[in-house]
């Protein structure tokens, strides 16, 4: 397996958490009401899992070591891409705990909150699709077989930080 195998296989598990938002999105846009509890849920996993596990091993050890390659022009304008739209990923939950906040003390911020999932929603998809089909794959060719494997020996180390079931339960409670 290559470093963007486990990568991709994160993705599926963004996919199905982004498919939820859409759906809570659509139900809240009908009903006019808002779980915070399912808010909090879609945070903590935007913030921890995709964020902080995935973002973290793309940023602290794949970008890293591609930024030691003599990577192409537009192989590194893509990186710089990629860790823009994590920056925007990360301000947008920011906005929407913010908004969440606002509403569990009384604030009609409905439309706020469906602008900030909307807007998650949308972002994922095309940032995933970047990274799978056009960077990780351009990457792999800046490394030898033995770094690529170092790289998938790095993100097992990394990941053992980290807690996939807890995430994979999340999404699961509200796809069985």
């Amino acid at each position: 397996m290559k470093p963007r195998g486990p990568l991709m296989i994160e993705h599926r598990l963004i996919e199905k958490m982004i498919g939820i938002i859409k759906q809570k999105t659509v139900d809240i846009r009908e009903s006019g009401n808002i779980d915070p509890g399912f808010i909090d849920t879609a945070v903590d996993f935007i913030k921890i899992y995709a964020d902080k596990t995935h973002h973290g091993k793309e940023e602290d050890i794949l970008f890293r070591d591609c930024l030691k390659k003599d990577m192409s022009d537009s192989d590194t304008k893509i990186m710089n891409e990629l860790i823009e739209e994590h920056a925007y990923g990360r301000k947008i939950v920011a906005e929407l705990v913010e908004a969440k906040e606002k509403y569990v003390t009384g604030d009609n911020v409905i439309d706020t909150i469906i602008d900030k999932l909307t807007a998650l929603a949308e972002f994922y998809p095309g940032h995933i699709e970047k990274e799978d089909t056009i960077f990780f794959p351009n990457s792999e060719k800046y490394f030898t077989e033995a770094e690529l494997n170092n790289i998938l020996v790095e993100f097992r180390k990394f990941d053992e930080t980290m807690i996939h079931e807890k995430y994979k339960s999340a999404v699961a409670q509200y796809t069985d």
